[in-house]
């Protein structure tokens, strides 16, 4: 009976030394993944989303950090080629969601970053002229 006590300890210290390791791993990669986005080295794809209608509001694709901001807001921040520095906002509301991943690409500008919106979310703007 001891001796099973034992083999169970042992079995169960190995199973949650192999279960930490990966976790650490795991966290250790995704530490290493946000530090190389936020020093701007990492192609991201942007898509807002209307998740009432499921319609895309915009696209933005570059090299960039998203970060939140203390009022809900998301932060894409990133540099131009001439080393000055961008801050756009997104409002984020019960409504707008948006996902982020990581592009794998070759041979990209570090400082290229576009923004693709949806034309049916600007607003035209009608002006009526007094002759």
């Amino acid at each position: 009976m001891k001796k099973m006590k034992k083999m169970m300890a042992i079995i169960l210290a190995v199973v949650m030394v192999v279960g930490l390791a990966g976790c650490t791993q795991a966290s250790r990669v995704s530490a290493n993944l946000s530090q190389e986005a936020d020093s701007f080295n990492i192609v991201r794809k942007l898509v807002a989303f209307n998740q009432r209608t499921g319609d895309v509001v915009f696209i933005a694709v570059g090299n960039f950090s998203l970060q939140k901001e203390s009022d809900g807001d998301l932060a894409i921040i990133g540099e131009d080629d001439d080393g000055t520095f961008y801050k756009h906002f997104v409002y984020l509301s019960s409504e707008m969601g948006y996902t982020c991943e990581q592009i794998k690409t070759t041979s990209v500008s570090k400082y290229k970053f576009t923004i693709n919106y949806n034309p049916n979310y600007l607003f035209p703007v009608d002006f009526d002229y007094i002759d």
